[in-house]
């Protein structure tokens, strides 16, 4: 059995912290973590050395968009792209995930369950969680994408259908968004009881259910249906941002998932964000402070793909970011690992670095738990126990 020793500075399993450890990888999977500058590696193993690295698991993305490209304007160059070229698109998103030591990507949206099909193709990816077409109402947010539905027997067929075509999770559009033009962000695409079918199908499939929440009303009905998890969670009243305070206790007693729309790379000369999201977001991100204070589950799902500001592989900002928003590094980091991997029902084999576990793995040059900005460098870049991204310098 040929095996790899990855000897470090400094470990990050996924919840703690240890100095020098040596973690052996079989099989593509983590088999042992010895510790001390002296632990010895086995003679079939080949070493990879990280000296003055951390060695962490693979950061886990709770919600990208791999079928648009980050461009000024991605519905259209969708929209542009027949089926070869989209799954070709997207495979080069999958690799700057990759480069950026994101190893694990849930995509909440994508055109006709192409998400799916790269999945089956295959080669060197990071793993997809997949979602297909989003759940929308007819000319609602992302339409375009193919997942129409209405009624509630109409959401409830949606759901089967999805079922039987094998996606991971649920996305539903509970309100309009700003990337779809004509919809509105304050206003509810379903009602409560469509939602709470789509919720009760999902499950009775053994399916989460993550809903598309920015308008404050679409927040209250998702949480009263009992989702897994709201993505955005921007509280939206048509005015301003309100968190009422038995909304923000409901989202932390029933542990929804909250995947904060975080990581924003520096905009390109002359670009400014739409004036709608300039005008919320500092309420946005005083609202998911909040949260994170109260005790809640909070995520980075850094919607990456929907314009050049979210590019593919800015997951580390986001762990960044939501440092910025209250937690301390150490915290941030389990959110962009552990916890991730079990927002995306993958806590049994992703997010830590532990015997039995994927051997997914991120080393980066300093100590992220003393600095996430750490992140921003990464050294090395491991899938299944296999090296697909290494800096000039390190060693084997």
């Amino acid at each position: 059995m040929n095996r790899t020793a990855l000897r470090a500075a400094r470990l990050f399993d996924g919840t703690t912290c240890t100095d020098d450890p040596l973690v052996l990888v079989a099989d593509g999977r983590v088999t042992e973590v010895r510790h001390g500058r002296d632990a010895p590696v086995p003679d079939d193993a080949e070493l990879v050395d990280l000296p003055g690295a951390t060695l962490l698991p693979g950061l886990v993305d709770t919600h990208v968009h791999l079928s648009f490209d980050s461009g000024p304007d991605p519905v259209a160059a969708l929209a542009d792209r027949d089926e070869d070229a989209l799954l070709t698109a997207m495979a080069v998103a999958a690799d700057q995930q990759l480069a950026a030591g994101v190893t694990t990507v849930r995509d909440l949206g994508d055109r006709g369950f192409a998400a799916l099909r790269l999945r089956e193709r295959g080669g060197r990816l990071p793993t997809i969680v997949a979602a297909g077409p989003p759940i929308t109402s007819p000319g609602g947010h992302c339409h375009f994408l193919g997942g129409v539905a209405e009624g509630v027997a109409g959401v409830r067929a949606a759901v089967r259908t999805y079922a039987e075509r094998g996606v991971d999770v649920i996305k539903v559009m509970a309100s309009g968004g700003m990337l779809t033009e004509g919809t509105d962000v304050a206003g509810a695409q379903f009602s409560a009881a469509e939602l709470r079918v789509v919720v009760e199908e999902a499950h009775r499939h053994g399916l989460p259910v993550t809903a598309h929440a920015h308008a404050l009303d679409a927040v209250r009905d998702a949480v009263a249906a009992r989702v897994d998890g709201i993505e955005h969670c921007t509280c939206f009243d048509g005015e301003r941002v309100v968190l009422p305070p038995e909304l923000a206790d409901a989202i932390v007693t029933r542990r929804i998932a909250i995947g904060s729309t975080v990581g924003i790379a520096p905009l390109p000369d002359g670009m400014r964000p739409p004036p709608l999201l300039a005008k919320i977001l500092p309420g946005v991100l005083a609202a998911h402070a909040r949260l994170i204070r109260a005790g809640a589950l909070v995520v980075a799902g850094t919607d990456a793909g929907i314009a050049p500001p979210k590019p593919h592989g800015v997951l580390p900002r986001g762990l960044g970011q939501l440092v910025e928003l209250g937690m301390t590094p150490l915290e941030a980091l389990r959110a962009g690992t552990a916890t991730a991997a079990q927002v995306c029902g993958l806590g049994e084999r992703k997010g830590r670095v532990a015997p039995g576990y994927d051997a997914d793995l991120l080393a980066v040059a300093g100590d992220p738990a003393a600095d996430i900005g750490a992140l921003l460098s990464p050294v090395a870049v491991l899938v299944a126990g296999e090296v697909v991204r290494r800096a000039a310098g390190v060693a084997s």
